[in-house]
């Protein structure tokens, strides 16, 4: 599986792995797996560190470099930034608009604990259950 991780997977993955269920804490451990992050979960990191609602530790660009390091970067394309206006979303939150039209596009699959997020039809999503 490709699996594109929601912002707050990748960081429960990194600071607090238990609140990742068990198919989760498996499938992002499975080699076969591809691990896919998107570069708005970095600014989005960046920003509730900015915010003070997450702790970040150490030099920001050493700790970006070893916490995206495992991952395929994303990229935010055109077509991506379309396919997010055009996602039929009431969420009002541009990044995981983004995050959704990016798994969409890149055809992965969206891990995630947000409900808004499971079961969009055309984007498959994996619960963290």
């Amino acid at each position: 599986m490709k699996l594109l991780l929601d912002t707050h997977i990748w960081l429960w993955s990194l600071q607090d792995p238990g609140r990742l269920g068990q198919r989760i804490q498996r499938e992002l451990k499975n080699s076969e797996n591809e691990l896919w992050l998107s570069p708005i979960s970095t600014w989005e990191a960046l920003t509730l560190n900015a915010k003070g609602r997450i702790r970040l530790h150490g030099n920001l660009s050493e700790w970006v470099g070893r916490a995206t390091a495992p991952f395929h970067e994303a990229p935010l394309t055109h077509e991506i930034a379309l396919a997010a206006r055009q996602l039929p979303l009431l969420h009002p939150d541009p990044a995981d608009r983004f995050l959704a039209a990016t798994a969409q596009v890149l055809d992965l699959t969206l891990v995630t604990a947000d409900a808004s997020l499971l079961g969009l039809g055309e984007i498959a999503t994996l619960g963290n259950r």
